[in-house]
């Protein structure tokens, strides 16, 4: 949604800039939305970017300026500026841009500045700015665009360098050489109730062949002392016979 306002230079300032006081008022109106809740009455009937960070922005008004009256076009941009002040003058933030939370970009050029340039070149003045931008640029926030990209890209670079420390942490198996999986990783490390991982230099797998091959060793060591206690038992079982058999004689 945007409001255009188009001047020939014979309107003073002061009439053009009360008309951005009844802009204001329009959108302060709310109503009650689908779901309760009151919202701005503007938005239940045009679309509207979602706010960034805080900044919502009401509706742009264009001013098209044509050269016509006894008033210059650039003084007239510059006194409905000056009028208009408290609707549209944002706040700095951190980061080098501004915050127009609750404020209405107000954005002028004139027909000569349209036919040079078109909507896509440098034709338009955000009041509050020093240089003119193409209309995508005076409407938005370029600056905070970018200030949030760099913000971003930082995490990501963060996020990165952190993920690459752990990483580099990571261990790795002490039989095959295979890195730990997050969850071998955790479990490694874990104590429950004063124990210890069993095998922690190892990963899943091999710690699986392992348990098991220490099941098998336990058991033939169970095998072997139950044959040794056999052959003691029929050994003595023998000795007992012989001298039973000697004692009969």
């Amino acid at each position: 949604m945007s409001v255009i306002e188009a001047d020939n230079c014979t309107e003073e300032a002061p009439i053009i800039a009360a008309k951005f006081d009844k802009y204001m008022r329009h959108f302060h109106r709310k109503v009650k939305d689908t779901d309760g809740q009151d919202k701005p009455m503007w938005r239940t009937r045009w679309s509207a970017p979602d706010p960034q960070w805080g900044d919502a922005t009401h509706p742009p008004v264009l001013l098209i300026f044509h050269q016509v009256g006894k008033r210059t076009a650039l003084k007239q941009m510059e006194r409905v500026a000056d009028l208009t002040r408290e609707h549209w003058q944002g706040q700095w933030a951190e980061g080098g841009f501004r915050i127009y939370n609750g404020k209405m970009p107000i954005v002028a050029t004139t027909l000569d500045l349209l036919r040079e340039h078109g909507p896509a070149g440098p034709a338009f003045w955000r009041f509050g700015r020093e240089d003119r931008q193409n209309l995508w640029d005076a409407i938005g926030n370029p600056r905070r665009d970018a200030a949030l990209a760099r913000r971003a890209e930082d995490a990501r670079r963060r996020l990165a360098q952190k993920a690459g420390e752990r990483e580099a942490q990571r261990p790795v198996c002490g039989d095959c050489g295979t890195k730990f999986t997050d969850d071998r990783w955790k479990a490694s490390t874990t104590v429950d109730w004063g124990r210890g991982d069993s095998h922690p230099h190892l990963c899943d797998d091999c710690k699986t062949r392992a348990l098991e091959a220490e099941r098998q060793a336990e058991q033939d060591e169970g095998d072997h002392q139950e044959q040794e206690r056999q052959e003691v038992e029929a050994a003595q079982a023998s000795k007992a016979g012989g001298w039973l058999g000697r004692w009969r004689s």
